[in-house]
């Protein structure tokens, strides 16, 4: 009975072997497509601060963690800081800064690196980038967690890697 299993086994893997050699499956090195450089959005919510300046600054670096794995120090393009608003219940309904929570800011963080695009999408350090992908912004005087919020690759250099991707971003 064992020698039947092992048998069968056997038949198996050399059956995955031949399609995947025959391209009947492709493997992660088929399926990238190209090396394009991309921005992606972190948005971070409900961000604690007392100090005068965020020191999330434009034009620095950031290191980066995606999923709670450590990945490499990333480029910031931009920062953008809002202090948490909220609404006043009038015949205009006004937004204004909440003073409850004075010490409260949302931030939505631009970064730029290099991916390799799949036919799923944008790559970076084994992950893919997909809205809502959890990341963690760390620097000398902060470590911040996020989201990805937006995802762009951009415009690529050759004329051959132009035609294969369209205009929603993705690799035909």
């Amino acid at each position: 009975m064992q020698k039947i299993i092992i048998i069968v086994g056997l038949i198996l893997a050399a059956a995955v072997g031949f399609l995947t050699h025959k391209n009947f499956r492709q493997t992660a090195q088929n399926q990238i497509e190209a090396t394009s450089p991309i921005t992606f959005q972190v948005y971070m919510r409900g961000v604690t601060f007392t100090g005068t300046q965020l020191p999330i600054i434009k034009g620095e670096k950031t290191f980066i963690s995606i999923r709670n794995v450590p990945y490499t120090n990333l480029d910031i393009i931009d920062v953008k800081v809002e202090k948490r608003k909220t609404f006043l219940p009038s015949f205009g309904a006004k937004e204004v800064e909440d003073v409850a929570q004075a010490y409260l800011y949302d931030v939505l963080v631009t970064l730029g690196d290099s991916a390799k695009i799949t036919k799923d999408g944008a790559v970076v350090g084994g992950n893919k980038i997909k809205t809502g992908l959890p990341v963690t912004l760390e620097g000398k005087d902060y470590k911040f967690n996020g989201v990805v919020s937006d995802l762009k690759v951009m415009q690529a250099q050759s004329e051959e890697l132009n035609k294969m991707i369209n205009a929603s971003n993705d690799v035909q």
